[in-house]
């Protein structure tokens, strides 16, 4: 019987098939041996960026160029399970490494369209490519990739397998994992994940990029679609599921803000802190940094600067918009969008395009397509840009890039970003814990951190260490001093010939020092320094932690002309809250690795313990005592808004009105609150201290001390109450008001004696 004429077809492409198996197995023997070590699979190390954690547990920050959350295998929900299985490899538990259907479906596919377009990637493929290999789609590389799929599943279990996938797949969006995507796209763990938020996750490792759900909505969407049907051919979800599924809106976090409050400039303070320690592993080993900030407090502080600075700002009037562009006459969202593409929000502070624009209503184009119509009522501000005598450059007309916000009633109106800059940073006084630090308006804008970094002139804020080295040269508060007028040479103040004016321009004439300090009177305080001697104040300021060299020995030092940051400012003004001890302010509690272990801890001093005291006992106690004047009587009577009696700062203001300054306290919390422009510039006529600074204080202090209960102000041993005549300031025996002394600086009574001041001093009171 003669041989049939389709058998040497036949027969050759067995003899070709056996030589290509014959050179890939020779080649796989060659290539084998220098394959990578799986090591790095068997003793698995991600990089885990840095996380920085309030006190009370909240993550406020993240550092790193992968975001990770590491989850076992039997943490993960098995709806997930079976979306990655359906999206991406349904045979993963019954393949070797290697789907061949897979891999004759890709390689047909490939032929047919002349190039490498289909990968046919197993999850053990992924996990060899994610580890050892480039993304690049070549024979050689694809050869490669299977030939260490083999590998990983002769040495790792599935579950091994299927564990490294999920954490170490990526995702979009810096994350790197499932457990870190679930965060970053929605705000919650895994196990809080539906089974429509589960599929649009397992539909990311395809196209991180194309199918982003907060980039690409449109694509995502149907990425997740396909990934539920696939998971109902499987068996894995029900026609219900699926359908309840499909119909579930997305819920993605448009602004990606993972963390419980606002905190950059804190959350830079510590990353600083850590890099300087652990240089770039800092970012990769998973270091979980547990700071003294607390959520609720740190939430009070960033709400009541915000809302301080653009009331002042609103006080100020509108300048015009930030940008123009040109508007042709058929204008798309597309081009809008690319308008707006590198102008940020600043949280309720909004870019938009205006369309059209009249006096009475202005048309608005806002990011994500939404068009916004404005009346009257929310034009007022920008009123005077609508005119049609506005300046060109400021007037408000069609393709003027302007900022929006929300009124309290949830109506747009017109808004801008700000020029000037604020800072508040808190603290408790006994131990230095910042609890809340907000270092300027907008981290995104400017990174200068305003606590720290800011060296302005306090003004009037710093008469209260004058004041206290006072007390310790036998003043007291019952001590009359003179508001008169006087002029100074430029050999003694340092610059020039100086004539100090009070704020007001008037003169009250004999005064006690409790006065003189509630109602800030400069030039007491110029008569007090000039007593005590410029010498002696300079050297005296540096126990609170100023640098003397910030402060020149001049009789200006006494209206605040020398330096300091707000961070000094909280740490000085902290002893006269915890009773004369010097405490150093801090952020980090502690720091742990990855699993936990303890690798530092911080060690503060604290007052009444550990701490070096300062300033007598008897001091602190008079100068809170006159520091609560000052809220109830004085400067800052604002502050009685808040109905506590245990209140106590000074304001300061700076000439032409350049810095303003609060800096007060309550026996278990310090805070400071500044405002002025970076290139300092007047914030304006009557922009005080107590006026400008104040109301932020004012706003935070309202939340910080809610459910604090008040405490009084216990005289210590040494401090005895006389009555004085509120006039002369000398002892009677009735009919006068109640003043506290040292038992060794009594008032002379009104019948005769003097005070134990210097005989110098007397002198140059009036």
């Amino acid at each position: 019987m003669s041989v049939r004429w389709w058998v040497f077809p036949l027969l050759l492409v067995f003899l070709l098939a056996s030589a290509a198996v014959l050179v890939l197995g020779f080649a796989a023997v060659l290539i084998s041996p220098t394959l990578p070590s799986l090591e790095i699979l068997t003793d698995y190390r991600p990089k885990i960026p840095l996380r920085v954690y309030s006190a009370d547990g909240k993550l406020i920050g993240e550092f790193g160029e992968e975001r990770r959350a590491v989850v076992k295998l039997e943490q993960v929900p098995k709806p997930l399970i079976s979306a990655i299985l359906a999206a991406e490899d349904e045979r993963f538990f019954q393949h070797g490494g290697v789907d061949y259907v897979g891999v004759a479906r890709a390689a047909l596919s490939n032929f047919t369209s002349g190039g490498v377009r289909q990968g046919a990637s197993t999850i053990t493929m992924q996990v060899a490519r994610n580890f050892f290999l480039s993304k690049e789609k070549t024979l050689t590389r694809k050869f490669n990739e299977m030939l260490l799929a083999f590998k990983i599943e002769s040495s790792l279990s599935k579950q091994q397998i299927l564990e490294l996938y999920i954490n170490q797949i990526y995702l979009g969006q810096r994350a790197y994992g499932f457990a870190a995507a679930a965060q970053i796209y929605y705000g919650k763990t895994l196990n809080e994940l539906s089974v429509a938020q589960l599929a649009m996750l397992a539909g990311l490792p395809k196209a991180p990029s194309r199918f982003n759900p907060i980039a690409n909505p449109a694509r995502a969407k149907l990425r997740q679609q396909y990934v539920l049907r696939r998971m109902r051919e499987l068996g894995a979800i029900t026609p219900e599921q699926l359908a309840t599924a499909d119909k579930e809106p997305p819920a993605v976090r448009a602004g990606l803000s993972e963390f419980a409050v606002r905190a950059d400039f804190f959350a830079e303070m510590v990353r600083a802190q850590m890099f300087e320690r652990f240089g770039e592993e800092a970012y990769t080993r998973g270091i979980r940094v547990h700071t003294t900030l607390l959520v609720e407090h740190q939430r009070a502080a960033y709400e009541a600067l915000r809302k301080g600075v653009l009331d002042y700002d609103r006080r100020h009037g509108y300048r015009g918009p930030e940008a123009f562009v040109e508007l042709g006459k058929d204008v798309t969202d597309e081009k809008l969008e690319d308008a707006l593409q590198d102008i940020a929000d600043s949280d309720e502070l909004y870019p938009a395009i205006v369309l059209e624009a009249s006096p009475k209503q202005v048309k608005l184009y806002r990011s994500g397509g939404e068009r916004i119509t404005i009346g009257e009522e929310g034009l007022k501000f920008a009123a005077r840009q609508l005119a049609d005598n506005a300046q060109a450059s400021q007037r408000i007309r069609r393709g003027a890039v302007v900022r929006i916000s929300k009124d309290e009633k949830g109506r747009w109106q017109f808004a801008q970003m700000p020029q000037v800059e604020s800072a508040l940073v808190s603290a408790d006084p006994r131990t230095g814990a910042i609890r809340a630090l907000v270092g300027g308006f907008d981290f995104g804008r400017n990174q200068y951190n305003h606590v720290t970094q800011a060296l302005r002139q306090p003004g009037s804020s710093f008469k209260p260490f004058i004041y206290s080295a006072a007390l310790e040269k036998g003043f007291t508060a019952a001590t009359v001093i003179n508001d008169a007028p006087l002029t100074f040479t430029a050999a003694q103040t340092g610059s020039e010939p100086w004539e100090p004016k009070n704020y007001d321009g008037k003169f009250d004439g004999p005064m006690r020092l409790r006065t003189a300090l509630a109602k800030s009177k400069n030039l007491v305080s110029v008569r007090i320094l000039q007593a005590i001697t410029p010498q002696y104040a300079q050297d005296y300021v540096s126990r609170f932690g100023f640098d003397p060299k910030l402060h020149p020995p001049y009789l200006t030092m006494a209206l605040g002309a020398g330096n300091v940051t707000p961070m000094q400012m909280l740490g000085a003004y902290s002893a006269f809250a915890n009773g004369g001890f010097r405490i150093a302010p801090y952020f980090i509690d502690r720091v742990e690795d990855d699993k936990g272990g303890l690798l530092f801890s911080s060690q503060p001093v604290i007052a009444g313990e550990n701490a070096e005291r300062i300033i007598d006992a008897r001091n602190a106690f008079i100068m809170s005592s006159l520091m609560r004047d000052v809220v109830r009587s004085g400067t800052a009577t604002r502050a009685l808004r808040l109905k506590r009696g245990d209140l106590a700062g000074k304001t300061g203001t700076t000439n032409e009105f350049v810095d303003a300054w609060f800096a007060g306290y309550q026996p278990t919390l310090v805070a400071i609150a500044w405002m002025g422009f970076d290139q300092p510039r007047t914030l304006g006529r009557n922009e005080t201290g107590g006026s400008a600074a104040l109301p932020i204080w004012i706003d935070y202090m309202a939340t910080a001390l809610k459910n604090v209960p008040e405490e009084p102000l216990t005289p210590p041993q040494g401090v005895i109450a006389m009555q004085i005549n509120p006039d002369t300031g000398l002892r009677v025996s009735d009919g006068g008001i109640s003043e506290y002394f040292y038992q060794e600086y009594v008032a002379p009574s009104a019948e005769g004696g003097t005070e134990k001041l210097p005989e110098d001093a007397r002198g140059q009171l009036f």
